[in-house]
């Protein structure tokens, strides 16, 4: 997969991206390595069991989809960043929520995954 910015996606990456657009619960998941862990909203989410959990009912349940509008390649690390858009609750989010999403990939699985609402730098 390609992006807008022209950055080809790890396959691993690509299939993320591709099955939570789809609500694909076991496919999303299927991306992960055992071990992995996610950070969402501060929270580390440790294993592949808390993370079906967390895909379950904030990704898949809130039917999230995401947008990539810029892909960066970064010393091994690939930063997605997408619209998000879905059924969870937007009190006090901005109408268009951009959010970076930085992947750790080895072996073809995603071993880390970072979903962070960065803030405008003033420099």
């Amino acid at each position: 997969m390609t992006t807008p910015t022209g950055t080809a996606l790890p396959p691993v990456v690509a299939e993320y991206l591709a099955a939570v657009n789809a609500f694909d619960l076991d496919r999303m998941v299927a991306t992960f390595a055992e071990d992995a862990y996610v950070n969402d909203a501060r929270r580390e989410i440790s294993g592949i069991a808390a993370i079906r959990a967390w895909a379950e009912k904030e990704m898949i349940g809130d039917h999230v989809t995401m947008q990539p509008i810029e892909v960066v390649a970064h010393y091994g690390q690939t930063i997605v960043r997408s619209r998000y858009d879905g059924t969870y609750d937007k009190t006090s989010l901005p109408a268009e929520l951009v959010m970076s999403d930085y992947f750790s990939v080895r072996d073809g699985k995603i071993v880390s995954l970072a979903v962070i609402r960065n803030q405008p730098c003033p420099y």
